[in-house]
């Protein structure tokens, strides 16, 4: 945006010098302004994919005896629990079998 801003303002507005020196400053500003941009957008992992859900707390829909439903980020996944857990109770994802949800009591 810089850059057509001082491209519009070197052809109808400053003399002959000054016109070059804005546009080459105003390509300088938004060659790093993109150059930042890129490298805030790289700089972390986005966080997708059923293997984030390890290690999140969340609370048993109904009874888990060993199978039954977790709500985890308002999200409801289908989860096992070996040693069982109430239902309203809350509960750790440990691992993730396919779209099965291993969790434990907290």
């Amino acid at each position: 945006m810089l850059f057509l801003i001082a491209l519009l303002l070197a052809i109808f507005v400053l003399p002959s010098p000054w016109g070059v020196i804005a546009v080459v400053c105003g390509l300088a500003i938004d060659l790093v302004e993109v150059g930042v941009g890129l490298w805030y957008s790289k700089r972390r992992r986005s966080s997708v994919g059923s293997q984030t859900l390890v290690g999140q707390s969340g609370v048993a829909i109904g009874e888990l005896r060993p199978d039954g439903q977790v709500r985890i980020d308002g999200e409801i996944w289908r989860a096992r629990c070996e040693r069982g857990c109430d239902a309203g109770a809350a509960v750790v994802v440990r691992a993730v079998d396919g779209l099965t949800l291993e969790v434990e009591p907290e």
